[in-house]
């Protein structure tokens, strides 16, 4: 008995830390303009690559130092969160909508409907995702728009597949089978009958989406094919960093702990909220 409270608390612990830093971390990105110590942009020279606040050298007010143009580091980074986050949703609610409304389609109905979406899907899954990206972003031009159409039209397929098969196996379940006999039509059956079972696989794909498309802005503000103005990105810092590594360390590894953070707090997240509602991991 004592083994299975500990296997039932597990996630519940997992998905509160995730939780709360992703809440932390969104509500750091939306106030941002208030609570950023310096403008994100605003350089001085005089300033450049101080240390953080605990290492000999620091000044007071740049909690996580500058880089080599004398910019807050904290203040980019709060502001870099914002645009990851608008990122984040965007894209990852269009994808979801598109992959899953077609995979639930081909995993109901199956026939041909099935052969056509899941051609669609091989087909588009054939070339790599960060390449296609960049060329998408290439051909419609750089901003955060090009960004977000580019992340979704890549990703979709990752929900088409994985709900496909979740679809079709709720399709061969009793109840669906009970539903169609009491008079209900095809559709009304997918929609209040297979929907809410494959709910919770979508909403932990969906955060799992999140934190994939915030990866891909990061590469695509790494190699400067995100946001066409001088806003902040966790990318763009992470490039700035890189250059500097060996004269200020912080500038390179405060942005990717925060990358990394963020990332895996969108995947804990996820698998926290799916074993949480779905009745059979239940």
């Amino acid at each position: 008995m004592a083994d299975i409270r500990h296997r039932t608390k597990k996630p519940n612990l997992r998905l509160w830390l995730a939780g709360g830093w992703i809440v932390l971390t969104l509500v750091a990105a939306l106030l941002a303009p208030w609570i950023a110590p310096h403008d994100p942009l605003a350089q001085d020279l005089l300033y450049g690559r101080l240390p953080p606040f605990w290492i000999e050298g620091a000044e007071p007010g740049f909690w996580l130092g500058t880089d080599s143009l004398g910019r807050d580091l904290l203040s980019r980074l709060v502001h870099g969160a914002r645009i990851a986050f608008m990122v984040a949703f965007a894209a990852a609610l269009a994808a979801c909508l598109v992959g899953s409304t077609l995979g639930i389609v081909a995993g109901y109905f199956g026939g041909w409907a099935d052969r056509i979406i899941s051609r669609i899907v091989d087909i588009w899954m054939s070339f790599p995702p960060v390449l296609f990206a960049i060329l998408l972003v290439a051909v419609l031009g750089t901003g955060l728009h090009s960004v977000i159409i580019a992340i979704a039209v890549i990703d979709w397929t990752r929900f088409c597949r994985v709900i496909r098969a979740e679809a079709m196996v709720q399709a061969r379940m009793d109840y669906v089978e009970s539903a169609r006999i009491a008079g209900f039509g095809r559709i009304k059956t997918m929609i209040d009958e297979v929907l809410p079972n494959v709910l919770p696989s979508i909403i932990a794909l969906l955060s799992l989406e999140m934190g994939i498309a915030i990866i891909v802005e990061a590469i695509l503000s790494f190699v400067n094919l995100s946001v066409a103005t001088d806003d902040p990105t966790w990318g763009g810092i992470i490039a700035e960093g890189r250059l500097s590594i060996h004269q200020a360390w912080w500038v390179l590894v405060f942005p990717l702990v925060a990358l990394f953070l963020t990332v895996l707090s969108f995947s804990q997240l996820g698998e926290g909220l799916k074993q949480r509602f779905d009745p059979v991991l239940r």
